[in-house]
């Protein structure tokens, strides 16, 4: 089924003017359109400046008179300066926000013939940032005025991927896309804000694969959905976002779950099963917990990534699927491929955009803001407004930020955290006997950590005594401090963030695993070494 052509349009207070019948013997652009024999305009977005209404229902008239299966549509535009850029491009970009487009079903058409040259600059720019999913339309008179010739037109599609700098000429709408991608969370660790600032820039601008790396509860699939719906609201995929934890997917049916299969291609195969990838097609496939996947699902996936092709189990013939991948996951994968688990030619193609997220332990200036977001969240869900006295809050946040505070769980740790205290609060206030009874909680939750810590190794018998005895005291105890640090880690790379906290902002490149790796290497030590 063809697509519905809609075309959007300034009133030519001028061009489209004229009375009586001698109108029909001159071009009028917005007119002209519905006159083409073999061109048929489904529906007109006729944007107007309010003193023109007359004008603007006599070219709805005589457009009904010539192409009577034209829907038009009259947009007042009210503005007080129409040669005020500022003015201009914001009532456009407020109704641009809210109109409903739809272009798997619809195909617009910015006319940019009519109206003042700042209405048509600014029309250009909506559809050059993709606010308007649309080409842009130029019309022109006929060489010689007979009646009944519409003239011709031209369509120009802009050629986005040339464009680098899209997101610095909208300033407004970048700080709205980084504000979305955090929540509406007012972040301050200068490191989180910098990584989702690039995030953002990538999210608008690549459908290439993106990595997401970082411990569990640090909020993965939480910013991999965000991304999703940034780009959903750009109009840059049309898809649906897929979200499959590879650590449930077990033998025979993980191939079955993520490619589909063939009715009969196993025991069990009583029909045909289209698969995750498949279900993807057009929007974003979340692989969270990608290092989980067998050796043989990583092969089909490489093929997938690429070709954007596969063949489901059992199949002899291959399928489509144009989807976008997010993968996520907790370990370092460059240590499994060292260690063979993971294939290298799988990681490179993955490994284009890589981001570690930060733990919530790293970001203690971020306590405040996500314990006030959370609070809000957990108000709305009760129906009732909670809040913490000024004593309370202060109590907590200075447990939540010390030492004792592990947050092995990060952000769900957090979560569940506040919902208590909500959901125990008399009359929406948490007093400090609540928070009290929650640090308790939190403490007695966390003494597992502590107690499936293994013994601190022995340094002497890992390096051997003579090159032990060998070290400055100094270097023995700073060596024996980061063993530690190593040991109580998730990750080399969580690791390496936890010991480069501070000197990690001011370099250009940030590889802290790889700065703690050279750094056990020169004493003879490796990770597994040091975690076995």
């Amino acid at each position: 089924m063809p697509k519905r052509k809609v075309m959007i349009g300034f009133l030519g207070s001028q061009l489209d003017s004229g009375q009586g019948a001698g109108r029909w013997e001159k071009w009028r652009p917005t007119v002209s359109m519905a006159q083409h024999d073999d061109l048929l305009v489904d529906r007109l977005e006729l944007l107007y400046a309010p003193a023109h209404q007359g004008l603007a229902e006599q070219v709805v008239r005589d457009i009904a008179s010539v192409s009577p299966q034209t829907e038009v549509r009259l947009v007042p535009m009210g503005t007080r300066d129409p040669w005020d850029f500022g003015e201009v491009y914001g009532a456009l970009y407020d109704w641009v926000r809210t109109y409903p487009f739809d272009p798997d079903a619809e195909d617009y058409w910015v006319h940019i013939t009519t109206g003042t040259h700042v209405g048509q600059i600014c029309l250009f720019l909506l559809v050059e940032s993709r606010f308007i999913p649309g080409v842009l339309l130029q019309t022109a008179p006929p060489k010689r005025q007979v009646r009944g010739d519409a003239g011709k037109y031209t369509l120009i599609d802009l050629d986005l991927s040339r464009y680098d700098d899209l997101a610095r000429r909208f300033e407004q709408a970048q700080a709205d896309a980084l504000n979305f991608l955090k929540s509406g969370i007012a972040t301050l660790n200068p490191a989180f804000n910098a990584l989702i600032a690039e995030i953002e820039r990538v999210a608008v601008r690549s459908r290439a694969p993106v990595l997401l790396t970082g411990p569990t509860g640090a909020g993965k699939s939480h910013l991999a959905r965000r991304m999703y719906e940034l780009k959903k609201a750009r109009h840059q995929i049309s898809g649906d976002f897929v979200e499959v934890n590879c650590a449930t997917l077990r033998g025979d049916g993980a191939a079955s779950t993520l490619f589909g299969h063939k009715k009969g291609s196993f025991t069990g195969a009583a029909a045909d099963r289209a698969g995750l990838l498949r279900a993807a097609d057009g929007g974003v496939l979340f692989l969270d917990e990608i290092g989980e996947l067998g050796a043989d699902e990583q092969a089909m996936l490489l093929k997938a990534v690429e070709e954007k092709r596969f063949f489901p189990v059992g199949a002899d013939r291959e399928v489509a699927s144009d989807f976008q991948l997010v993968a996520g996951t907790n370990r370092d994968l460059r240590l499994e491929v060292a260690a063979g688990r993971f294939r290298e030619d799988l990681f490179a193609r993955i490994n284009l955009w890589a981001y570690t997220l930060p733990g919530l332990a790293e970001r203690p200036e971020d306590l405040a803001p996500n314990l006030d977001h959370l609070l809000q969240r957990a108000g709305a869900e009760l129906k009732q407004a909670v809040r913490f006295n000024a004593e309370a809050k202060a109590r907590y946040l200075a447990f939540a930020q010390s030492a004792d505070a592990h947050w092995s769980g990060n952000f769900r740790d957090l979560s569940a955290s506040i919902t208590r205290l909500a959901t125990l609060a008399e009359g929406g206030r948490i007093d400090t006997e609540l928070v009290d009874a929650e640090i308790q909680r939190l403490r007695w939750m966390w003494q597992r950590d502590v107690a499936d810590t293994a013994p601190a190794p022995d340094m002497a018998t890992l390096l051997g005594e003579d090159r032990w005895q060998a070290l400055d005291l100094f270097d023995q105890l700073q060596l024996q401090a980061v063993a530690e640090v190593c040991r109580q880690s998730s990750s080399l790379s969580d690791a390496g963030r936890r010991l480069f906290n501070q000197s990690r902002d001011k370099r250009q490149v940030v590889n802290d695993a790889d700065r703690l790796r050279k750094y056990l290497l020169k004493h003879g030590l490796g990770w597994e070494l040091l975690r076995a």
